[in-house]
């Protein structure tokens, strides 16, 4: 396997690798995916209002490794055997160990993610992410969170991995951004270890 490029960031770096997946096992696994995933557009709270996530989405992972954010709460539904074979083969190069998926599902170009950093209390400090994409290539984007003029975009395409290193979420926010461009179908396996379930019983 080709070694990742390395984005050195002001308090993290990022490992990209764009075609960490082979074009046909990738394709595969959006099938697999696509069809087996239990998709739902799920509400979150924004400044006192409540909304709908404008994308898909469904939480996976061990059976203690609920998760919370912007309101929503999410209780993990088991594994699906492509979710735990992708963890196990990423956990090596992440140098971090998982035991959660968010899948999120964007069905056309409207579907977005906004402004945000992981950095909910129940992931810890300094957690690390590992971000694989398939289908559709969009674009996604990081600002500084003090300096919000110091930005990076990366275009994410079919079967390319993403790992933000540990100082990423406290240092930078990131987002996946509504295009007018006709885009396709795209799906995204972001890993995290939540080791504080405590805060949300």
């Amino acid at each position: 396997m080709a070694a990742p490029e390395r984005i050195r960031l002001k308090g993290g770096n990022l490992l990209y690798w764009p075609n960490w997946l082979p074009e046909d096992q990738a394709s595969d696994l959006f099938d697999s995916l696509h069809s087996q995933v239990s998709w739902q557009q799920d509400r979150i709270v924004i400044y006192g209002k409540e909304h709908p996530i404008p994308r898909l989405q469904c939480w996976y992972g061990d059976p203690d490794a609920a998760y919370s954010y912007s309101g929503l709460k999410l209780s993990p539904k088991p594994w699906l055997p492509e979710l735990e074979s992708v963890k196990n083969a990423l956990e090596p190069l992440a140098k971090s160990s998982f035991n959660s998926v968010l899948v999120n599902l964007y069905r056309n170009g409207q579907d977005s993610n906004g402004w945000h950093a992981d950095n909910e209390p129940e992931l810890g400090l300094s957690p690390v992410i590992a971000s694989v994409s398939l289908g559709a290539t969009r674009r996604f984007r990081l600002r500084q969170i003090h300096d919000k003029t110091q930005t990076l975009s990366l275009d994410l395409p079919h079967g390319s991995l993403l790992v933000m290193e540990a100082g990423i979420q406290e240092n930078w926010q990131h987002q996946l951004a509504k295009t007018a461009k006709p885009v396709g179908t795209r799906i995204n396996l972001t890993y995290r270890f939540v080791n504080d379930t405590e805060v949300i019983n």
